[in-house]
């Protein structure tokens, strides 16, 4: 409670012509915007293309926000549009595993252990790898998921059980050996 009540400090601040004040939400949002952007494109430095683009939106946008939800959330709508959007204008071919296999090397580390989460979060359907990012990677909470996917929290809690079990069924499947030298 105490973020959201700093947060709106800030947009009042900014809207109240301290435009340097957006800065300090930058800060504390950029990790989890570049998050979303970065399981979308697949490309860091696109990844950070974008991120800076759903800040230039929000801040423009900012005299919209309501306050009926959390900025986090209303955030996260931004960067869920952005994504999307840029994803229909470019129309990019997901790397298949037989590439992502030879592009990296032997599993070693945890970031190779993250990797592989990652392709098989790709091979979920868009809506479950959605949620799946937005809740375990973004840490928003059901009632922030839904209203970022406008969907119900029924329908949120029913699809994320559903998106965990196919993700564990895509890691024992395809990813058993990988994950025994992890």
């Amino acid at each position: 409670m105490q973020k959201q009540s700093q947060d709106s400090d800030i947009i009042r601040q900014v809207l109240a012509g301290q435009q340097q004040a957006f800065a300090i939400l930058v800060e504390r949002y950029q990790h989890f915007v570049f998050t979303i952007t970065l399981r979308f494109v697949d490309n860091r430095e696109e990844a950070e293309e974008l991120a800076q683009d759903v800040f230039v939106k929000a801040y423009r946008s900012l005299s919209h926000f309501r306050g009926e939800s959390k900025f986090s959330t209303w955030l996260y709508t931004i960067t869920h549009n952005t994504c999307r959007s840029h994803k229909r204008k470019k129309k990019e071919a997901i790397v298949t595993l037989e590439e992502h296999h030879e592009q990296v090397a032997a599993p070693e580390d945890r970031k190779h252990s993250k990797n592989v989460i990652q392709q098989a979060i790709k091979q979920l359907p868009e809506t479950d790898a959605q949620i799946i990012t937005l809740f375990y990677l973004a840490e928003q909470s059901i009632e922030e998921t839904g209203q970022i996917l406008g969907l119900s929290q029924s329908n949120v809690k029913v699809r994320l059980f559903r998106a965990r079990q196919k993700l564990k069924e895509i890691l024992e499947a395809e990813y058993k050996e990988e994950l025994k030298h992890l």
